[in-house]
């Protein structure tokens, strides 16, 4: 086959050739339009060898394709050599498989970014295909006869490590753009949940520690600084964790980076959260407390880390009915020790907080369930009242133990009081179980329904009025994890629900209510003003603002206030509006375990 039959047959043109003319006179004899004489078919002709002037004999288009395709497939040759003697190499030498050329992705007619987000698929499946290969088992001698049974056996590590490229390498951002991500979460967000990071501190210890946390850092930091990278850098850190998914080689670096994902990017948080809680209990970190224990800073790392997956997993499974899939082990109960332990700081005592604040509403969950139209029982009131005042004590205990913070200022303390309103707003809040029933609030019970109903209340409306009152609190919001808007959002809804529909159960002066949530709301707006359209806090303004819209025009010509619910008709107050018809909902409020009912609390 000749040159030009290749060509035709590499873009799939089966037509013989065309007789196509050739250019046989050099440049200066066709620009004197005069008869060049060539010798042999090669410059110099006679003419400009006589005058001592310049022969060059321009190519054709068609020459240039014919001597590209003749040049492609001698390298092709040339290659497929190569690749003979290095397979017949590898395996004298007992080298791993090489990648062969028919393994490569060839990308087409294609634009730059276009062929740079296939080449980023196909590394991540190519590391996926590596990372997944079945693993070979030994059987090992135990320390002694009481040891774990899992111990004895175990896998055969591989030949070879993978060295995994991470979005710098990959051109995806440049290194001092993830400098700039990573200085926003090191000097800010990583301070609001306890120190995420650990003593991982720079650029280059993190991008050779876990491709993972870097993704997640750099993808959190540009959604905080309101970057047009954010999308971009959200999609890459989701192929990563994708990628790594089944992986056997994950460390407890590549664990953070599913943590500070979950905290922060709200669409992927229950999926990060169970992939942090597989790996945490591969690599055994619920057992290093016995290691922290005796001071060992690496095993204090590992528990500590252990913690932080046990708080982010309650975080986003309680709120929404969920069973926390991590428990109050060991590891859990001794909490007060490590405190007491060599390294710890005070960063751990307010991580420590959040952990008791949660092993009482894991209580909460385990004794009430998730049954939302279940009306309460005498003995389930009195367990509410008594992990009513668990929830005091943690205000009592940890509210004045801590100092101010020169990268987040009171946020500590305040923090402490803002968390023990959600806790309380979720515990009375099942006070409205069952209020579809026919025995909901039966006359045994009636005056402690209407307790509980009106604390659920107070907590809801403490929650907006702090957000209204105290600026520097509010000016945390873009940064604090999801949790704290998801909660903002929930009081929200409660309040309003609750004071135009359920105003036989709670004393409400409704014009305070609607004023109160137009201040939240004006914050909101102000606040978003400045952030990325993506962040979730957005989305709540945008929802609670649609929220008072609807309640404020449906309550026209109600009487403004409530001075004793009982003695009034349930059905006057009962403003009709369609709760999940609103932009909050499409979030996430659907989701939440206080609204999973729509028909219990009032869709109409």
């Amino acid at each position: 086959m000749d040159a030009v039959e290749l060509l035709r047959d590499q873009f799939g043109d089966g037509k013989s050739p065309d007789i196509t003319r050739k250019i046989t006179a050099c440049v200066a004899c066709r620009k004197q339009k005069i008869k060049c004489h060539i010798k042999e078919g090669k410059p110099p002709c006679s003419r400009c060898v006589k005058r001592g002037l310049p022969c060059t004999v321009n190519k054709s288009l068609q020459t240039i394709l014919q001597s590209d395709v003749l040049w492609k497939s001698a390298i092709e040759k040339k290659v497929e050599q190569l690749e003979s003697h290095f397979h017949t190499l590898a395996g004298k030498l007992s080298m791993p498989e090489l990648t062969t050329t028919a393994d490569l992705t060839e990308v087409t007619e294609d634009s730059h970014s276009g062929r740079r987000a296939t080449d980023t698929d196909d590394q991540h499946k190519r590391r996926a295909d590596t990372d997944h290969q079945p693993l070979t088992w030994d059987i090992v001698m135990g320390p002694h006869p009481g040891a774990i049974p899992g111990s004895v056996v175990s896998a055969v590590p591989t030949s070879s490590q993978n060295v995994r490229p991470d979005i710098v390498s990959r051109e995806v951002i440049t290194a001092a753009q993830a400098q700039e991500f990573l200085s926003m979460y090191t000097n800010r967000l990583d301070h609001f949940v306890y120190g995420v990071l650990g003593d991982n501190k720079t650029l280059e210890e993190i991008r050779t520690s876990s491709s993972l946390l870097l993704a997640a850092v750099c993808a959190v930091g540009s959604l905080h600084l309101a970057s047009p990278q954010f999308d971009k850098l959200y999609q890459e850190f989701i192929a990563i964790a994708s990628a790594q998914s089944f992986s056997r080689r994950l460390n407890t670096d590549d664990v953070r980076g599913l943590c500070i994902g979950a905290f922060w990017l709200s669409g992927i948080s229950w999926a990060c959260v169970a992939n942090a809680v597989r790996i945490s209990a591969e690599l055994q970190l619920h057992r290093s407390i016995y290691g922290a224990l005796e001071g060992d800073r690496a095993h204090y790392l590992r528990t500590r880390l252990y913690y932080l997956v046990y708080v982010c997993d309650h975080h986003f499974s309680i709120p929404y009915g969920r069973s926390p899939m991590t428990s109050d082990c060991e590891s859990i109960r001794d909490n007060a020790a490590f405190l007491s332990s060599r390294h710890a700081v005070e960063d751990d005592a307010r991580l420590v907080s959040q952990l008791r604040l949660w092993q009482i509403l894991t209580k909460v969950y385990l004794s009430l369930g998730a049954n939302v139209d279940r009306p309460l029982t005498s003995s389930a009131l009195d367990t509410i009242r008594r992990l009513g005042i668990e929830i005091d004590g943690i205000r009592v205990d940890w509210t004045e133990r801590f100092a101010r913070n020169r990268f987040i200022g009171n946020y500590p303390r305040k923090g402490v009081g803002l968390h023990v309103h959600f806790a309380k707003l979720y515990l009375y809040s099942h006070a409205f179980r069952g209020v579809t029933q026919a025995n909901f609030r039966s006359s045994a019970i009636a005056l402690d329904i209407d307790e509980l109903a009106n604390a659920a209340l107070l907590s809801a409306t403490s929650i907006l009025q702090t957000v209204v009152s105290d600026n520097e609190l509010a000016g945390y919001l873009n940064g604090l994890p999801t949790y704290f808007d998801l909660m903002i959002a929930f009081a929200v809804v409660f309040v309003l629900k609750v004071s135009t529909s359920y105003t036989s159960y709670v004393r409400v002066d409704i014009s305070k209510v609607i004023q109160l949530v137009a201040e939240l709301v004006a914050v909101l707006k102000t606040i978003t003003a400045e952030i990325h359209t993506r962040h979730i806090l957005a989305s709540v303004a945008k929802g609670a603002e649609t929220l008072l819209q609807k309640c404020d025009a449906a309550s026209q010509g109600l009487e403004a206030s409530v001075s004793t619910g009982d003695l009034f008709d349930q059905s006057f107050y009962d403003v009709p509006v369609n709760w999940s018809d609103l932009t909050l909902d499409n979030f996430y409020m659907g989701d939440f375990d206080f609204l999973s009912n729509q028909a219990a609390f009032g869709g109409s």
